[in-house]
C-alpha cells in the first residue's frame, strides 16, 4: 500500500511538472541577450524571433522575455498564429500562463470568416476570446460592424457589441447602445436606442429591443417602437413654382414586426396610432404592404374596439379599414363591416354629416376626397346650405348612395334602391342639432398629432 502511495504521488507530481512545462513558452531567435532588470531575469532576443506555446505561434522583430513570469514583450512586425487564426500588431505582450495576447498599438484579426480590427485588443487562445477596445470594426463578406467594444468569441462566431454599435448589409442597417450578432444563423439581438433603417424604402425604426433574423427575413422590435417613413414630393405654388415637401408616415405601437420578403410586410401591434400628413389612425392591428402601397387597419376581435381613422374634417369607423396609396398619396380607401362617417363643417363645427352602411369606398385626388360610395342600409344626414347660409338638413336611407365632395365638404347625395329622403327646415334643426345623430355617432377626441410624433422621434434620437 506505502508503495502505491508513492507511485500515486510521484504519478502527480509528474503530471503537474509535465502540465507546467507544457505553459512555459519558447523564445528563440537570431541572437540573445541576458539581463538582470530590477531583480528579474530577463532575455533579450533579436532577429527572426519566434515565441512558442502549444499550437500557438508568434513572429516578431524583438521580444523581451520574462521568465519568472512566463510572459514576453513582443517589438515589430508581430505575427501571432494558430490555426486558421492570424493576430498583427506593430507592438504587444503575451502572458503564457493565461494563453493570451494583448496590444495598444492597433490590432488586426483575421481568421479565415471575419476580420476585425481595433486601436487596442487581447486575444484569449484557449478560449478562442477575443476583446477589442476604441474604434473597433468586424466584418465579412456580407456584414460590417463597428462599436466601441467588442468581445468575439471564434469558435461560437458570436460577438457581442457595446457602444455606438452599427452594423449594415446591402439592405439594413441597425443603430443601438449593445447588440449581439451570430454569424452562423444571421440572427441579431440589438438593445436601447435601436435604430433598424431599410434601406430600399427609406423607412426607419425606433425601440429599445429589437430581434433581426436575417434569413428569414424577420425583424421584430418589442419595446417602445416607432416606425417612420419619409417621402419627398414637388408642390406647385400660386406662381407655378415648384417646392420640395416632406411628407412623413408615422407608426406607433406596443410591438412592431417587418417581413422582408416579396410582400415586404410590415405589422404594428396593440395600441397602434398612425399619422401621415392630414391622415391618423388609432387601432389594434395595422398591416402594411409596402410592394403593394396597400395598409390595412383591423378588428383583433370581435369585442374589439373598431379602428378610428381621421382624414382632415372627416372621421370613419369600421371593422376593417384599408387605404391604397399612390406614389404615397391616397389613392382609395374602404371600410368594411358596420361602418360609419362623419365630417365636421369647419364653419359650423356643431354640425356634423353622418353615414352608416355595411361598406364604404372613399375616392381621393390630390389627398383629398372626391368621392364616397356607401352600400347596404345606408343611412345618413346630411346638412344643407346656401352658399355659406345654413338651410337645414336632410335624412335619408337606401341600400346605396353616392356622396360628392370639393374641398372636403358635401356638394352632392345621390341616393339608390328604394331611396326615402326627409328635409327637416332650418329653423326646427338650429340650437338642435345633437337631436339628429345616428345611432352610432360619437367623436373621438384622441387624435394623433404631429407635435406628439416629434417630440417621441426627437427623444428617440
Amino acid at each position: 500500500m506505502k508503495i502505491s502511495y508513492v507511485v500515486l504521488i510521484l504519478l502527480s507530481a509528474a503530471s503537474l511538472l509535465l502540465s507546467q512545462e507544457n505553459k512555459l513558452i519558447t523564445v528563440i531567435g537570431d541572437s540573445l541577450v541576458g539581463k538582470m532588470v530590477n531583480g528579474e531575469s530577463t532575455r533579450e532576443v533579436f532577429g527572426n524571433v519566434r515565441i512558442m506555446q502549444g499550437d500557438v505561434i508568434i513572429n516578431c522583430d524583438k521580444a523581451i522575455h520574462y521568465i519568472s513570469r512566463n510572459e514576453a514583450e513582443l517589438i515589430g512586425n508581430v505575427i501571432a498564429r494558430k490555426d486558421t487564426l492570424t493576430i498583427k500588431t506593430p507592438h504587444g505582450f503575451y502572458y503564457g500562463n493565461l494563453s493570451k495576447t494583448r496590444s495598444n498599438a492597433g490590432v488586426y484579426l483575421d481568421d479565415k470568416k471575419v476580420i476585425l480590427t481595433a486601436d487596442s485588443g487581447e486575444y484569449y487562445f484557449d478560449e478562442d476570446r477575443a476583446f477589442f477596445e476604441s474604434k473597433v470594426k468586424l466584418y465579412d463578406t456580407t456584414t460590417t460592424l463597428t462599436s466601441n467594444e467588442l468581445t468575439y468569441f471564434q469558435k461560437q462566431n458570436r460577438a457581442v457589441a457595446t457602444g455606438d454599435v452599427f452594423i449594415m448589409d446591402s439592405d439594413n442597417q441597425i443603430i443601438a447602445d449593445s447588440l449581439e450578432h451570430f454569424r452562423n444563423s444571421k440572427i441579431t439581438f440589438a438593445f436601447s436606442n435601436v435604430r433598424l433603417l431599410n434601406l430600399k424604402n427609406n423607412s426607419e425604426i425606433y425601440g429599445e429591443h429589437l430581434e433581426d433574423y436575417r434569413e428569414r427575413g424577420y425583424s421584430l422590435i418589442d419595446v417602445n417602437p416607432l416606425f417612420i417613413q419619409v417621402d419627398t414630393s414637388y408642390v406647385t405654388n400660386e406662381d407655378s413654382t415648384k417646392e420640395i415637401k416632406l411628407d412623413t408616415l408615422f407608426i406607433r405601437s406596443r410591438i412592431m414586426e417587418a417581413f422582408r420578403d416579396s410582400s415586404q410586410r410590415f405589422f404594428a401591434i396593440d395600441s397602434v396610432e398612425i399619422l401621415k400628413d392630414e391622415f391618423a389612425s388609432k387601432n389594434d392591428l395595422t398591416a402594411f404592404y409596402r410592394d403593394e402601397d396597400k395598409i390595412i387597419m383591423k378588428k383583433v376581435s370581435e369585442t374589439a374596439k373598431q379602428p378610428v381613422l381621421w382624414h382632415e374634417t372627416s372621421q370613419l369607423t369600421g371593422d376593417s379599414i384599408t387605404i391604397y396609396l399612390d406614389k404615397n398619396k391616397l389613392k382609395q380607401l374602404d371600410v368594411d363591416g358596420t361602418s360609419f362617417m362623419l365630417s365636421q363643417n369647419k364653419n359650423y363645427q356643431e354640425r356634423f354629416d353622418q353615414t352608416s352602411s355595411a361598406q364604404i369606398k372613399i375616392f381621393f385626388k390630390d389627398n383629398k376626397i372626391s368621392s364616397a360610395q356607401f352600400y347596404g342600409n345606408v343611412y345618413s344626414i346630411y346638412f344643407m346650405y346656401d352658399r355659406e347660409t345654413k338651410n337645414g338638413l336632410t335624412k335619408s336611407n337606401s341600400a346605396e348612395t353616392v356622396v360628392y365632395f370639393e374641398n372636403n365638404e358635401v356638394t352632392e347625395v345621390k341616393l339608390y334602391n328604394n331611396p326615402a329622403s326627409e328635409y327637416y327646415p332650418e329653423k326646427q334643426v338650429n340650437g338642435n342639432e345633437k337631436s339628429y345623430l345616428l345611432p352610432r355617432f360619437v367623436v373621438f377626441q384622441n387624435k394623433p398629432v404631429k407635435e406628439e410624433m416629434y417630440k417621441l422621434l426627437n427623444e428617440l434620437r
